[in-house]
């Protein structure tokens, strides 16, 4: 009997004129555990050029305080912290904390470039090393030697929850001028740099993302980072530069922005021992409220349950924990669903 070879033919017709999509594997995002509070970490200098401004805090461990340089009273929003008292006017020292921060930096640093599967095809040095002028959909990506960004500039389209890693063996060079675009609702706190050697951004590049370099982070004149620059061995160094952490994630429903949550705030502020924190839920949902200290270790757990829509309040008290707590800077974190707040404390002794 004579096969009829019609449909297998007309199907494998289809087969050929339908478009192949490259994807990859969905990866979470890399915890950075202690070093999410810092727009500036570093392990040997921290320099700048002023005037630049910091939303976020900067540290620097093993090297002594003396190494953080150029900063003026004004440019920093959140905390110098350092290994000794030898650092800039207000800073604090935190040798401890900032040796826990630094091996966290080297443990999230190991996640990213661990990551699997190991990327092939599109994913695999894309643009041969020079990404620029591409668009790049949420996924993991890796370079066996460096990477640039020069030529035009560099978007990035995905959702809000979409996790962009890249894993680059050694530097990443940012053009003058260059910028990272994010589209579709994509987030900078979801995107991370994994760079083996050190990091360059031009003048005025517009950079979105977390670099966590294992040796240095370098800023031009204007540059503007969205993210953070968490250099493990050597130096930052920044010229009249924006660095701005991350904002949260607000959820969305259908294509619009939720209904928003009341930002928590707390009264008195500076406060010793204790405070009255109060927050309003526009709708019932799971709820925590947690006090951090500045380098993000939790000190405290208030509220963990769902809770109705409507006005709440507690007191938190400094002087009641299992061992009271020291002057300074502490965050309050408030989770709603999936919304975050967060508002700094400050206790004086």
């Amino acid at each position: 009997m004579k096969k009829n070879t019609a449909y297998p033919i007309a199907a494998l017709f289809v087969t050929l004129l339908m478009p192949v999509v490259a994807s990859s594997q969905a990866q979470l995002p890399v915890d950075l555990l202690s070093t999410s509070h810092f727009a500036v970490l570093a392990g040997s200098l921290v320099s700048n050029i002023p005037t630049s401004a910091i939303t976020g805090d900067v540290g620097l461990s093993p090297a002594a305080g003396s190494n953080i340089t150029g900063f003026g009273l004004t440019e920093v929003t959140g905390t110098l912290f350092t290994v000794d008292a030898s650092g800039p006017a207000g800073s604090v020292a935190a040798a401890a904390d900032l040796t826990t921060a630094q091996g966290d930096l080297t443990i999230a640093y190991n996640d990213a470039a661990g990551r699997t599967p190991v990327p092939t095809g599109e994913f695999l040095n894309p643009g041969t090393g020079n990404i620029g002028g591409m668009t790049l959909v949420a996924g993991l990506y890796k370079f066996t030697s460096g990477v640039e960004i020069t030529g035009s500039d560099l978007t990035l389209t995905g959702n809000e929850t979409d996790v962009w890693i890249f894993q680059i063996a050694s530097t990443l060079t940012v053009g003058n001028g260059i910028q990272v675009i994010l589209a579709g609702g994509a987030n900078a706190r979801n995107i991370f740099w994994q760079v083996g050697t050190s990091a360059a951004l031009g003048t005025t590049a517009i950079f979105k993302g977390t670099i966590m370099a294992d040796q240095s982070i370098s800023l031009n004149t204007g540059a503007v980072v969205e993210g953070r620059l968490l250099a493990s061995i050597a130096a930052v160094t920044l010229a009249s530069n924006a660095i701005t952490l991350p904002e949260e994630t607000t959820p969305i429903e259908n294509g619009m922005a939720s209904q928003a949550f009341a930002q928590v705030q707390n009264y008195p502020n500076p406060f010793n021992p204790s405070t009255l924190i109060q927050y309003r839920i526009e709708n019932g949902a799971k709820v925590s409220l947690k006090i951090f200290n500045a380098l993000g270790h939790e000190v405290a757990s208030l509220v963990n349950r769902v809770q109705e829509a409507g006005n709440y309040s507690v007191t938190f008290d400094a002087g009641n924990e299992s061992s009271a707590l020291s002057s300074g800077i502490y965050f309050c974190r408030l989770q709603v669903g999936s919304f975050v707040s967060t508002n700094k404390l400050i206790l004086v002794r």
